[in-house]
């Protein structure tokens, strides 16, 4: 295996099915197919999670990023897609005949994308959930960090008890997150999909994908954001359909003040590629038109840099 520098890192962020796009980037950082796998000389790639549902190329995607990861020239760590893969495809032991995310219409439309491409192949889809799950739910690098959606202490010392040596979920800790008001459940939705904040009874918005939602996901790492409309993840429409004066709770805004930068996708956020804070950078901004795949180029720096950040899809303005 080529020996890789501990400060140079590709961090790549949420995929979605864009296997095409996903090889125009790799040749545009640098690597290159050898051995059925893609290749740096010095660097490895840090994959954010969501490798699937929504895009074209479910299986494909997946096999790149696996072939990496067990080359040693990537690694990668859960999103929440590949969570609710591994739930809806595991059987729930409490309850023979149903499973841990239910078989319900709303959630197959949500994996539809993926189920198409595997479920007419069983052992393939068993395959593809069993690598699912030997995933870790984060990394701690020498020098940075990465999860899917929101590094917080309190939920990540809350999924500890649930988790391996190697950071992965076991299997009770699949179960116990399955389980709405459990304490692994209200940790690991945190982790995987970020911090979020209930609307005043009779107040709801519409998302991205238009589905009406009674709760707002925040920019948990804006510390100066006390109001709900300048907290709240959101563009400016969106934001005008939540009620005014509405404070947020310093729990729902933590913060990231660590030394190490952090990595994180899940986002989808839109315009051009450039960090949230000095210590935090979002990577996803979308992945499909028309938005951008999008990489940031780690060189040890301990402060983030927009110069730094590298995508495929749109032309750069």
């Amino acid at each position: 295996m080529d020996a890789y520098s501990p400060d140079a890192y590709d961090l790549i962020g949420d995929l979605h099915g864009q296997a095409q796009r996903l090889r125009r980037l790799l040749e545009q950082l640098g690597y290159r197919e050898t051995d059925g796998t893609y290749r740096h000389p010095q660097r490895q790639a840090l994959f954010v999670g969501d490798f699937i549902d929504r895009g074209p190329s479910q299986r494909e995607t997946v096999a790149i990023v696996r072939a990496m990861v067990e080359a040693g020239s990537a690694q990668a760590v859960l999103g929440n897609h590949e969570v609710h893969a591994i739930a809806y495809a595991t059987e729930d032991p409490e309850a023979p005949g149903t499973h841990l995310r239910p078989r319900s219409e709303k959630n197959r439309r949500q994996h539809q994308d993926f189920l198409k491409e595997v479920e007419h192949l069983p052992e393939l889809h068993a395959e593809i959930i069993d690598w699912f799950r030997s995933l870790p739910l984060y990394l701690e690098l020498p020098g940075l960090r990465v999860i899917h959606a929101c590094w917080d202490r309190e939920q990540l010392a809350a999924i500890r008890p649930f988790l391996d040596d190697a950071n992965c979920l076991t299997e009770g800790g699949f179960i116990a997150a399955s389980r709405p008001g459990h304490p692994a459940h209200t940790a690991l939705e945190s982790l995987i999909k970020g911090i979020e904040v209930a609307l005043p009874d009779g107040h709801r918005y519409q998302d991205k994908t238009g589905h009406w939602r009674t709760d707002v996901r925040v920019r948990w790492w804006d510390e100066t954001a006390t109001d709900l409309r300048d907290a709240a993840l959101l563009d400016a429409d969106q934001r005008e359909q939540l009620p005014p004066a509405i404070p947020v709770a310093p729990s729902a805004r933590p913060g990231y003040r660590d030394p190490q930068p952090l990595f994180i996708g899940h986002y989808w956020l839109d315009g051009e590629p450039a960090p949230l804070t000095p210590k935090v950078a979002c990577l996803d901004y979308s992945g499909r038109e028309p938005g951008v795949l999008c990489a940031y180029r780690w060189q040890g720096e301990t402060q983030l840099r927009a110069e730094r950040f590298c995508w495929v899809g749109a032309e750069r303005a």
